[in-house]
């Protein structure tokens, strides 16, 4: 009797994940209960850092058969073969306004000019000795725009697919903490107090027209990119129609929501002990700062020059919202303005950069497939 209960102790114990448990899951395990810290404790990109952190957890969960048809597959599939990526685009269009773009076009530059972090970032990492495919997705992390670099790792670098998220969310998350200091360390008390004018308003046509124009062009110049730009303008279309507030309705709720948590779940998948726990992911934390560094003074710095070539009517503070961490690099702007003069009203200024960045980011991302191509599968 005693012999039996043994006997079915010890399998019981044999088929749970207690006797598989390696201490690089254990390490995994605490990592995520940082992130979920990060997430829920102090608030840092909570929709999306809490996923990805309880993803991580489910990965590292030895003989859990994600493997096996399922729920968990299917949500890999969705990661791996680009599916989510699109679809947030959707959402993320639909909530976005064009208008401070299409007021001021030349804020499109700050945007390009915010780039500068990614190829900055690109020539580091290869001269750490990533692959021109993997550094071309460690770079995107510069353009602070998770999806994007998702959807980027996914076809040039899967093996680092996890690592590059969680540097893009995090870094994303921390964008109050890390433009402050390099935007006031590049512009003068002067510069900062700079009030400019109030945009012209913009006609619904020029609306309407915009992300059709933005998507026949682009995808043309940039046809592997076509899937992001596509959904993102599809859904900015059917906020500005006017006739598809159901459909701008469920891509801004029902279909975010639902997306996201496939998207970061999926993401938190990918970072099992095995693919996290090298020394390339100290390197692309590492070289997503210096990334997202670069890009906020890319942008800042053209800002500077764009003032100085229009006699002081641009403010150089909306240049650091040229990264598309909408909207907000878009917010730090305005409230570094505002402490530097109380009458600066930036926000609707630093939207302009800001909502370029998503499609700089984008446009990024579709030149390094185009020129580079993706990793062979």
């Amino acid at each position: 009797m005693v012999e039996a209960f043994v006997v079915a102790l010890a399998s019981v114990w044999a088929d749970s994940g207690f006797s598989a448990l390696t201490s690089g899951n254990i390490i995994m395990i605490c990592v995520g209960l940082v992130l979920l810290y990060m997430a829920i404790g102090k608030g840092f990109e909570p929709l999306l850092l809490s996923p990805i952190a309880f993803g991580c957890l489910l990965a590292n969960i030895p003989k859990n058969g994600f493997e096996a048809p399922g729920v968990m597959s299917v949500i890999m599939y969705g990661i791996q073969h680009e599916v989510f990526p699109p679809l947030i685009f959707l959402g993320v269009g639909a909530m976005t306004d064009f208008g401070p773009l299409i007021a001021n076009p030349k804020t499109l530059l700050l945007g390009a000019a915010a780039q500068i972090g990614v190829f900055v970032s690109l020539m580091g990492a290869m001269a750490l000795g990533f692959t021109v495919q993997e550094a071309s997705a460690i770079g995107i992390i510069g353009g602070a725009d998770g999806p994007t670099a998702i959807y980027l790792a996914a076809k040039m670098a899967p093996n680092l697919l996890g690592a590059i998220a969680v540097a893009a969310y995090s870094y994303m998350s921390l964008v109050p903490l890390i433009q402050p200091p390099i935007m006031k360390l590049f512009t003068s008390e002067a510069e900062r107090k700079i009030v400019m004018q109030q945009l012209r308003p913009v006609s619904k046509f020029e609306k309407v027209v915009f992300p059709i124009v933005c998507t026949i062009v682009i995808s043309l110049l940039l046809p592997p990119v076509t899937a992001l730009i596509g959904m993102l303008m599809l859904g900015n279309l059917f906020k500005e129609a006017g006739c598809l507030d159901r459909l701008s309705d469920t891509a801004q709720n029902a279909l975010m929501n639902t997306v996201t948590i496939m998207l970061a779940t999926g993401t938190g998948l990918t970072m099992s002990a095995e693919a996290f726990l090298n020394y390339q992911t100290i390197l692309i934390i590492f070289l997503g700062l210096v990334a997202f560094a670069a890009g906020t003074w890319g942008g800042v710095v053209f800002g500077k020059i764009m003032c100085k070539l229009d006699g002081g009517k641009t403010n150089p503070l909306i240049g650091s919202a040229g990264v598309s961490a909408v909207p907000m690099a878009a917010r730090v702007s305005q409230i570094v303005g505002q402490k530097a003069n109380p009458a600066n009203f930036l926000l609707m200024h630093a939207m302009g950069p800001n909502v370029a960045g998503v499609i700089g980011t984008a446009v990024a991302a579709g030149t390094m497939l185009a020129m580079i191509g993706p990793v062979a599968k």
